[in-house]
């Protein structure tokens, strides 16, 4: 993972616009941009006619700006501090799970697979100067973080120092045994970029690896590490100025794990800190349902199953998971969507109106972020007699009651995919039906699905998601090329995008 040796962004093998040396390359002043408000400075637009040369050039420098900031969270280096020259040799670059060793590599790489969010990253800037077109502004790239011993960062709300770790050893920082964080904090952030600049320098400065998403309605985050890092991560989240008294100790999920949870650290600013695609200002997570406590959520769910098929007259226990997360773990006698993203749920809602009208919902996801959006999307539908979420998700509910009405695992986005507070088993493996409910990808590269298939399928040879992938990559084994495009497999073309499902 990135070290503190990492004091610079390589930019040799980057040709930068003509007219634009290194120092304008870190800085991008854009105070002489003018755009026009009628006018979404995309991409795409920028090469329209109507923009001139001069714009066209300043998006070419920001599309640089993106691309090697994005490459550059991508390094794996040395653990010790040392002149960039002296440990140029010691970085490597790891990406969707591959190992670069050199520039051109994970260049070629970046190009191939990541250019959309290179865009959005070049979009970011540009959007924000247009909003502060006459202030020239020194965006923070992601290596330029603050030492604790080095000036503060300037926060939207004040000045936020780095935690200070000088009396942690190298081995308390980057112990393997540690933990995962998973929290978010609604909150109004008018400051994205500033916010996730101070993000990416407090992760590499405490050594974690994750995933965080910052918008302009608040911040959504799972870091693992050292415990002795995450703590200190903690405490520097709850004393920043913008999240003091709203984000609060127990908003922070805690599992086993640590940094090697995850292949990289990820950062970035978003229309959204959870992918539902509708537009925060359209429905606000100031309008969502009324938050039961776990306790609360485990008297309602008791009540509702006392009642056996006379509850579902009135009252739905609502799962808005994805399919593969609700399949092998849910509460007894929950609606399902078969639904594979969470930007689906509201198509399934609005295809769905007559199930809910009258209903009450008891609503659950994970850690309770996607039923904050969730319940207020269904809200606004105003067809509902009341909706009510788990606060916390299914996360806090197994804290206090791992032997409650929840059964089987707990799916989470990193490389461990579940973890376990009971020893149910609810899955099965696809193949032969046994009893199973670890995850493991789609053995065909170009797949991306996640496949339930027992040791003793494994050992027969049957790794894919399903017979069209297991043909093409016995194909592509034997083939002399093993270049692939990503494409859908044959589960993903015939799964139906909201059907009605009960588990």
């Amino acid at each position: 993972m990135p070290s503190c040796c990492d004091v610079a962004m390589t930019t040799s093998s980057l040709s930068l616009p003509d007219g634009v040396n290194e120092t304008e390359f870190y800085i991008l002043s854009f105070a002489d941009l003018e755009l026009k408000d009628h006018l979404p400075f995309s991409p795409k637009s920028c090469h329209k006619a109507e923009f001139d040369a001069s714009a066209r050039k300043k998006y070419a420098s920001a599309k640089k700006k993106a691309f090697g900031l994005f490459v550059k969270t991508k390094e794996v280096g040395a653990d010790t501090c040392c002149p960039v020259s002296a440990c140029q040799g010691a970085i490597s670059w790891r990406c969707c799970q591959q190992t670069f060793k050199d520039l051109t590599g994970i260049h070629r790489h970046v190009a191939a697979q990541h250019s959309g969010d290179v865009r959005q990253e070049a979009a970011a800037i540009l959007k924000q100067v247009a909003g502060n077109n006459n202030v020239t502004r020194r965006p923070v790239s992601v290596d330029e973080g603050p030492t604790s011993n080095g000036p503060p960062y300037r926060s939207q709300k004040g000045f936020c120092k780095l935690p200070d770790k000088s009396h942690l050893s190298a081995d308390e920082m980057t112990c393997e045994v540690g933990q995962v964080l998973l929290y978010y904090c609604y909150c109004k952030v008018v400051d994205p970029e500033g916010l996730c600049a101070w993000q990416k320098a407090l992760c590499q400065h405490l050594c974690l690896t994750g995933k965080v998403r910052i918008a302009s309605e608040g911040i959504n985050g799972t870091v693992g590490g050292s415990k002795a890092a995450t703590s200190l991560y903690m405490e520097a989240m709850l004393s920043h100025p913008l999240f003091k008294g709203i984000l609060m100790k127990d908003d922070f999920k805690t599992s086993a794990g640590g940094a090697h949870c995850f292949l990289d650290l990820r950062i970035g600013v978003f229309e959204e800190i959870v992918p539902m695609g509708i537009d925060p200002e359209e429905v606000s997570y100031k309008e969502t349902g009324i938050h039961l406590t776990p306790k609360e959520f485990h008297i309602e769910v008791e009540k509702y199953l006392s009642r056996g098929n006379e509850a579902q007259t009135d009252t739905i226990l609502l799962d808005c998971r994805n399919f593969y997360e609700s399949k092998i773990g849910h509460f007894q006698g929950c609606l399902a969507p078969d639904i594979r993203k969470f930007s689906y749920f509201p198509t399934y809602v609005d295809e769905n109106l007559e199930l809910f009208r009258g209903k009450r919902v008891l609503m659950y996801c994970t850690g309770g972020i996607r039923c904050e959006r969730g319940s207020a999307y269904l809200r606004s539908k105003g067809v509902c007699k009341g909706v009510y979420h788990l606060k916390g998700g299914i996360h806090k509910y197994l804290e206090e009651f791992p032997d409650g009405f929840y059964r089987g695992k707990l799916f989470v986005f990193d490389e461990r995919y579940t973890i376990s507070f009971n020893s149910d088993v609810i899955s099965a493996c696809r193949y032969c039906g046994t009893l199973w409910d670890q995850y493991r990808l789609c053995s065909t590269p170009p797949c991306r699905q996640l496949v339930l298939s027992c040791p003793q399928c494994q050992l027969k040879g049957f790794t894919a998601c399903c017979p069209l992938c297991q043909e093409k990559g016995l194909a592509l084994a034997s083939a002399l090329s093993k270049q692939v495009l990503k494409e859908e497999c044959e589960c993903t073309d015939t799964r139906q995008r909201v059907p009605v499902e009960r588990v």
